[in-house]
């Protein structure tokens, strides 16, 4: 069993990145193979609405000269996929949704390649956002098939400086909560 996350954050060590790896070390140490991938330093162009995806039915996309195929791959060998953005002025960062936006399109259009994979979105802010980020994320998910584990609140954090969600116990405690219904859902469908 694979679980990926992907960091949409363009910050090194951020508190993005802090919650990912939060969970992933809760998956670890279950026993389930993990692994970060950070969108920082990537090129991922948007989704220019060629609809060459739908036409060649080969699980790429057209375009070829960014980094969207690696990371593509990455998320079609997971059983378990986790988002993570901060919030940019009330949504995902451009990168994640780049990202998100031309997998989804080649995942449905060669017959729904994320269909019931289990996973579901994290999201940061300073103050406020979250849960409009949470709920863009969420419709990826849900839009693609995928099967979201819940938690004892929606999966947010709170914090600015990187390191400033390590404060925030109520996240903390979400995310490995939401780690543990990874877990829990995993066992019982995969």
């Amino acid at each position: 069993m694979k679980a990926v996350a992907i960091c949409g954050s363009p910050r090194k060590a951020g508190n993005t990145e802090i919650l990912l790896n939060r969970c992933l070390e809760k998956l670890s140490a279950a026993g389930i193979e993990t692994k970060l991938i950070s969108l920082r330093g990537k090129t991922i162009t948007p989704c220019t609405a060629c609809g060459k995806c739908r036409e060649q039915k080969d699980n790429t996309c057209a375009i070829k000269n960014d980094d969207f195929h690696p990371v593509f791959e990455e998320m079609l060998a997971a059983d378990i996929l986790v988002t993570g953005s901060p919030v940019y002025f009330g949504s995902a960062t451009p990168q994640t949704m780049a990202l998100l936006d031309r997998a989804g399109y080649v995942s449905r259009a060669n017959g729904h390649l994320f269909s019931r994979k289990i996973g579901g979105p994290v999201t940061v802010a300073r103050r406020a956002g979250e849960n409009f980020t949470y709920a863009q994320l969420l419709f990826w998910y849900t839009i693609n098939d995928m099967i979201v584990a819940g938690s004892s609140y929606w999966n947010v954090g709170i914090g600015l400086a990187p390191g400033d969600v390590n404060s925030d116990e109520e996240g903390l405690k979400t995310i490995d909560r939401f780690a543990e219904n990874l877990i829990w859902l995993a066992e019982k469908i995969i």
